[in-house]
């Protein structure tokens, strides 16, 4: 199976590091603003989240993986003030100006209409195929290369997968 993507995607990355777990007061407010964003975000499917997927990391870091519908959606929740995120990031800019040790971190990607490409194996839906609609690779071709809509080089063997 993969992923069907027809339009342009943004992948959001963000995530943050807990630096001293015992100092609980410090990072649990900023952990907990993350799900009621993604509550907001999953219940208001218009802002423009297609899914996401919630990461944890050995080195004391969480993060989440998000896709959205572009960019222009990404950016206006961003700065919609009546949403969770306004409060939140400013919250999180206090807590770091007056000397919190948290670690914060973000990615942006913008992936062109075609450019997007997965194959899943055995899996239930996850990642990009649980953000928008799983098909039978043959749809997509059985190549890498046809898959992203490249032509094939003269001579240059094809990844498959």
């Amino acid at each position: 199976m993969t992923a069907r993507v027809d339009e342009q995607l943004v992948v959001f990355l963000v995530g943050m590091r807990i630096t001293r777990f015992w100092r609980v007061r410090e990072w649990w407010p900023v952990f907990r603003a993350m799900p009621a964003m993604l509550r907001e975000l999953s219940r208001e499917r218009e802002r423009g989240m297609l899914g996401y997927r919630l990461c944890l990391s050995p080195v004391r870091e969480i993060f989440v993986v998000q896709y959205w519908s572009g960019l222009e959606p990404l950016l206006a929740y961003a700065s919609d003030s009546d949403g969770e995120h306004r409060p939140a990031w400013a919250e999180l800019n206090r807590r770091l100006r007056s000397g919190s040790r948290i670690g914060f971190w973000h990615e942006t990607f913008v992936v062109p209409a075609g450019s997007a490409e997965s194959v899943y194996l055995n899996m239930p839906p996850v990642g990009l195929g649980a953000a928008t609609e799983l098909i039978p690779v043959a749809g997509r071709g059985d190549r890498l290369r046809q898959r992203l809509g490249r032509p094939a080089d003269q001579g240059a063997s094809e990844a498959r997968g």
